[in-house]
């Protein structure tokens, strides 16, 4: 037995349940009233025992304790079942519905019920019947029982239920005692008690609900009393409540000859009362609250019955207004007639003194209103003359909008205003000032050009003499001559028309001459074939030099519009003609560099488009150059090298990592890719302020670029039609973008894009950032992207994307520009109407250039020989020399004054031979016909009066419009007189010696001509004409127009160049400072000393040296002498000796002892051709020599070098 003790405890410890039961059951143990079917209880309450002993201390449990457990199981299980019978006869007593029985099994001890009350039996009886009900219709099964907890919570309701009934009952017998008292304070209370559970109770109608409850009490008692101590209430969950009024108890039970109290209010009656009661003064307060809208109701429906009270009024009168119209007009027509006999016979009694009186009062009031109009005019002269100018210009504005917009101009309009086609003393002196301007400006940019051209050869030779260490006499003389040509001669040049002889010289050849070279160049001036057929005879390099020199002083730079057309037709045409005939691939304009392309850059790069550029890139390049912190690196090598010397700067200790790495090497390291992000990021961030600078500067782009890029998208559409616009519009970015802005941006400082003090520069940092700028911009125009040994740049691959589409739409709307016609307003008739005749200042120098470059290629530029070239060539004859243009004296070939006499400028007046010739090929020629006739009627129409010209022509001038047309002529004739000469036309268009009556004959005549050849219409008559004088009239205020704004252009163009003269004077000084400092320091080395032999020695410095051919062959300084072995070389011998000018050698060859040939060499050519690359040069035509050992050997033996 002990030994399965000691088992179960140890089965009981691990929670082996199969070995507690094993032992319990075992009959060793003695256990008795073990039950199998009771086992897992068993075992539940022996680990709960073994817990709560363990926790008081014990680790065992006895055998005693074990069978009590078992014992205490088997009795709770008993227990268990008696209640579960229990609960059954419950449920079987209500199945019969038999009260007692069911009281009976309630009160069953078994069924462990708490809280019953006998007297409750039926209200227990009701709520369990419900409760059942409920269950099983919420279940769906009508046999379902009550369990325990069911049946116990329908007791505690019950017993609920009826402490609430009692509660409410007496609450309600309150109510009756304090109604009866009389007290409506109390009954106030008693109605607000919870136990009542009335609603709407409010404490301002205390008193009406006591009247009003008295008063059915009253009533009631009224009826009579039945003395009975009942009262039936009606509460909560359909149950009635039987309540005793003189025990204060209640019931669940009817009572055995139960008769409700008849004097008693019950809750139905009560709450009805208060309910009235709170209504009613609910609904006086709202009506107080809203008295003020009440009265607005009244008003409202008073205002309705009035109306409607009217209405009905005007329908009975509207029904009857027949009778009351003809009773008024009788009534009205009796009292008129009454009145108007009366008044007839009174005027017929005073008829004189009545006639007497209104003549009277007329003449008064005649006067009077004469007197007060003209007064009020006098006091408001200024209004009325104000109305009257406005009066006048809204007229003629009217006038002036037919003049434009009108297809046919009525005669009237035009006549009007052709008076506009005369010219003014104003127009002289804008002419005469824009004339100064043009040849001011045309000077200061040769002025700017060869003073550019000097300084950048002084900077050449101050770069020689540091290198080669010469003499700075060179230098030195340079630089006076750069000063004196600054100075004094570039301002000079006009003074050839002060010479007696040359090309302007009082003769008939020397004139004719001069005519001839004017006609030749009005003809290449705008005719562009010429030209552009020219330019691709030559070399590129020829070419080039051609256009600088010739071409843009032929168009005067384009100083004003008409030679900025001629310009860009020049260049359409040219362009056109290059791809024609050059280009095979559409490639080739962006890896190739067209000749035009170039020129037309270069051009709009300079003065003219410079400062465009300065307005589109100025303000982001300056504020790139401001910001020091920026630093844009995107090379992996370069950003690791500057972290290792930064971390090398901050410890002072040599780094560990290696200085050459590749850029995969570089990558490896997560600080360069941080700087390397970062580094994308700022650049990004700064292209993207460009790109916008650059997309929104549409406008400021020069014209003639964006002609030139229309021009190029179309000739390249049209030879190459299966190219995408992608394609062309990618073309068009590298003529806008990289050709045009890319340099500038790459190097501001050279494009004048920002203001630099003399001698100041770019940082690296500052140009390495602008090229990485310009690197992602060109990328972004031509749509390429970052890949192969880029590839660690592959972020910005997406945002390249992006830019290109702006880019894109960019390129687009800068193709989108009017035709050259359009913008210029040009026409066949420009130059005839035009006021002065074009005038060019070009060199002598340049006229001879030209002259030959026709002749040489005049076949390949005008192969029909009936194009007028030929015939000009043909008078101007052989190329003439330079000296007999300037009529001088000749001059030997190598006369250095020569070059100068070809840089001397004369201005030729540019004139057609083909305009206006003779009067009888002048018949001939429709166009100078119609010109002509056109400035006949412009003289008729504005004497003679008429709607057509027709008429005008037809009607006989009147005495009087011949004398004022002739006293027009008179002041023209004045006029013409105080004319200047250059502005003065070759010869008159229109005779004005005809009288107007002459005019009109030569019209008529005119206008048959003019027919025949189809250039009129008779059947309009002629109002095609009238409408040519309109567009002459719309032109000339155009003209002016233009005018005015060239002027202002001029005046703009000649500040800039002054304040690049200015600049170049700070060169200047710049360079004279440097040369005053290099011959200070001179000075103070080469001091003479004034001991005794010294001359001698200074003397001995300037002795030749003689040396034969085999020694400088030894030397290497001699390569080779033509037809002369090298065993002959000894007996050759040069001699070098130092001539008076400084820098110049006299080399003389002798053979044998005797002298063949003297050679001036100077040494700034050696230079020169060292500066130039070339290895090698002739003396004497034979001898071939090292120019940088020469170089050396005068360094040596004459510079003490």
């Amino acid at each position: 037995m002990l030994s399965s003790v000691v088992l179960i405890n140890e089965a009981l410890d691990v929670g082996d349940r199969a070995a507690i039961w094993k032992q319990l059951s075992s009959s060793v143990t003695g256990l008795s009233n073990v039950e199998d079917e009771y086992s897992q209880r068993y075992i539940d309450e022996l680990l709960r025992l073994k817990a709560a002993a363990r926790e008081e201390g014990s680790d065992y449990l006895t055998w005693n304790d074990i069978q009590a457990c078992v014992d205490q199981v088997n009795n709770n299980i008993l227990e268990e079942h008696e209640r579960i019978g229990a609960i059954g006869q419950i449920n079987e007593a209500l199945d019969e519905g038999d009260l007692q029985k069911t009281m009976a099994a309630l009160q069953n001890p078994a069924a462990k019920l708490t809280d019953i009350d006998p007297s409750l039996a039926q209200h227990y009886y009701d709520i369990l019947q419900e409760a059942r009900r409920e269950k099983a219709h919420e279940s769906g099964d009508p046999s379902a029982v009550l369990w325990l907890d069911e049946i116990q919570d329908a007791i505690l309701r019950a017993n609920k239920d009826s402490e609430e009934a009692l509660q409410f009952s007496q609450a309600i017998q309150a109510i009756n005692e304090a109604v009866d008292n009389k007290d409506s304070s109390q009954t106030l209370a008693a109605l607000r008690s919870p136990a009542a559970g009335m609603y709407g109770v409010t404490s301002e109608c205390a008193q009406t609900y006591q009247d009003d409850l008295l008063r059915i009490k009253d009533d009631k008692r009224k009826e009579g009393d039945n003395g009975s101590e009942w009262m039936e209430h009606w509460v909560k969950g359909g149950h009635n409540y039987y309540y005793n009024l003189q025990t204060g108890q209640g019931t669940w039970d009817k009572p055995a000859e139960f008769t409700p109290n008849n004097s008693q209010l019950n809750k139905e009656e009560i709450q009805s009362v208060v309910s009235g009661v709170t209504q009613a003064y609910n609904r006086e307060q709202l009506w107080l609250a809203n008295e003020s809208l009440i009265g607005k109701l009244q008003a409202r429906c008073r205002g309705f019955l009035v109306r409607r009270g009217m209405k009905e009024r005007l329908e009975f009168l509207k029904s009857q207004e027949p009778s009351a119209t003809r009773i008024q007009a009788h009534w009205r027509g009796f009292q008129e007639r009454k009145k108007y006999n009366d008044r007839k016979q009174f005027l017929n009694d005073h008829s004189d003194e009545a006639v007497k009186i209104q003549s009277m009062v007329r003449m008064h009031q005649a006067r009077k209103k004469y007197k007060d109009r003209l007064q009020y005019f006098k006091d408001h002269i200024n209004d009325v003359v104000k109305i009257q100018a406005f009066i006048r210009a809204n007229k003629a504005r009217d006038d002036y909008k037919t003049l434009i917009n009108a297809d046919d101009p009525p005669m009237g309009v035009v006549r009007k205003f052709v008076h506009l086609l005369d010219h003014s003393d104003q127009d002289f002196q804008e002419e005469l000032e824009l004339m100064r301007l043009r040849e001011e400006v045309i000077t200061n940019i040769r002025s700017n050009q060869q003073l550019e051209n000097d300084l950048n050869l002084m900077d050449i030779k101050i770069g020689l003499l540091v290198k080669n260490k010469i003499t700075l006499q060179e230098v030195v003389s340079h630089s006076k001559k750069l000063t004196k040509k600054n100075k004094g001669e570039l301002s000079n040049l006009m003074m050839m028309n002060k010479q007696k002889g040359g090309l302007k010289a009082l003769s008939k050849e020397k004139r004719e001459k001069l005519e001839a070279y004017q006609f030749l160049f009005y003809l290449l001036q705008t005719n562009p074939t010429y030209l552009a057929k020219l330019i691709f005879q030559m070399p590129q390099n020829k070419s080039t030099k051609f256009m600088d020199s010739v071409i843009f002083t032929l168009y005067n730079y384009a100083s004003n519009q008409r030679e900025e057309y001629l310009l860009l037709n020049l260049f359409k045409t040219a362009l056109q003609e290059e791809i024609k005939s050059k280009v095979d691939h559409i490639q080739e304009i962006v890896t190739g560099n067209p000749t035009v392309i170039k020129m037309v850059v270069s051009f709009n790069r300079g003065a003219r488009g410079q400062n465009a550029l300065r307005q589109i890139l100025a303000p982001v390049v300056k504020e790139i150059m401001d910001d020091k912190t920026l630093n844009i690196k995107t090379d992996p090598v370069d950003i690791y090298k500057s972290w290792v010397n930064q971390m090398e700067s901050q410890t002072g200790e040599a780094s560990k990592l290696p200085y050459d790495v590749t850029p995969e090497q570089a990558m490896s390291h997560e600080e360069v890719r941080t700087r390397l992000e970062a580094s994308i990021k700022n650049m990004r961030t700064v292209t993207d302020k460009f790109l916008s600078a650059i997309i929104v500067s549409l406008d400021k782009i020069p014209y003639g670029m964006r002609f030139i890029a229309k021009t190029l998208k179309d000739t390249l559409n049209e030879k190459f039609p299966d190219a995408t616009e992608d394609e062309l519009l990618k073309i068009v970015g590298n003529l806008l973008y990289y050709r045009y802005m890319n340099p500038a941006i790459v190097a501001p400082d050279a494009f004048d894009i920002i203001d630099l003090s003399a001698g100041g520069q770019l940082t690296t940092e500052q140009r390495r950032n602008l090229g990485s700028i310009a690197k992602m911009l060109q990328h972004a125009a031509s749509n390429k992207m970052f890949l192969g040994d880029n590839a660690h740049l592959n972020p910005i691959n997406e945002y390249l994307a992006n830019s290109y589409q702006k880019f894109r739409r960019f390129f687009l709307s800068a193709c989108d520009v009017p035709t050259l016609e359009e913008k210029f307003n040009v026409d066949q008739y420009s130059d005839v109407v035009t006021l002065t005749k074009p005038v060019i200042y070009i060199t002598i120098g340049e006229i001879i250039n030209t002259h030959t470059l026709l002749l040489d290629h005049q076949d390949a530029i005008a192969p029909d020989h009936n194009d007028p070239i030929h015939e000009l060539l043909d008078d101007l004859g052989d190329v003439p020399t330079i000296e007999s243009l300037i009529g001088e004296s000749p001059l030997p070939a190598d006369d250095p004054n020569k070059e100068m006499m070809g840089k001397t400028e004369v201005s030729l007046t540019l004139t057609n031979k083909f305009d206006v010739p003779d009067e009888a090929n002048a018949e001939m020629d429709a166009k100078t016909l119609l010109l002509n006739t056109k400035r006949l009627i412009v003289d008729v129409i504005r004497f003679q009066q008429g709607d057509t010209l027709t008429e005008i022509l037809e009607t006989v001038a009147s005495p009087e419009q011949e004398a004022e047309y002739q006293r027009a002529m008179q002041r023209r004739a004045i006029r013409d007189a105080k004319t200047p000469e250059k502005m003065k036309q070759a010869k008159p268009v229109v005779d004005d010696s005809l009288t107007l009556q002459g005019k009109k004959d030569k019209i008529k005549s005119n206008l048959q001509r003019l027919g025949e050849l189809g250039k009129v219409h008779p059947e309009k008559k002629y109002q095609d004409l009238i409408n040519d004088i309109a567009k002459d009239i719309r032109n000339q205020r155009r003209y002016r127009q233009r005018r005015k704004a060239e002027l202002v252009k001029l005046q703009q163009t000649n500040s800039g160049l002054s304040s690049k003269t200015k600049f170049y004077n700070e060169q200047i000084d710049y360079y004279n400072q440097y040369i005053k400092t290099c011959m200070d320091n001179l000075g103070s080395k080469g001091k003479v000393s004034k001991k005794p032999g010294d001359n001698k020695a200074k003397k001995s410095k300037q002795v030749s040296q003689k040396y034969t051919a085999a020694r400088l062959h030894e030397k290497g300084v001699l390569i080779d002498i033509d037809d002369l072995q090298t065993n002959q070389y000894k007996n050759a011998i040069f001699e070098i000796s130092p001539s008076e000018a400084v820098g110049v050698f006299e080399v003389k060859a002798k053979f044998m002892g005797v002298h063949l040939e003297t050679l001036m060499l100077e040494y700034q050519d050696l230079l020169q051709l060292q500066y130039e690359g070339v290895a090698v040069m002739k003396l004497f035509d034979r001898a071939t020599v090292n120019v940088n050992l020469l170089i050396f050997l005068l360094n040596k033996k004459f510079y003490g070098k």
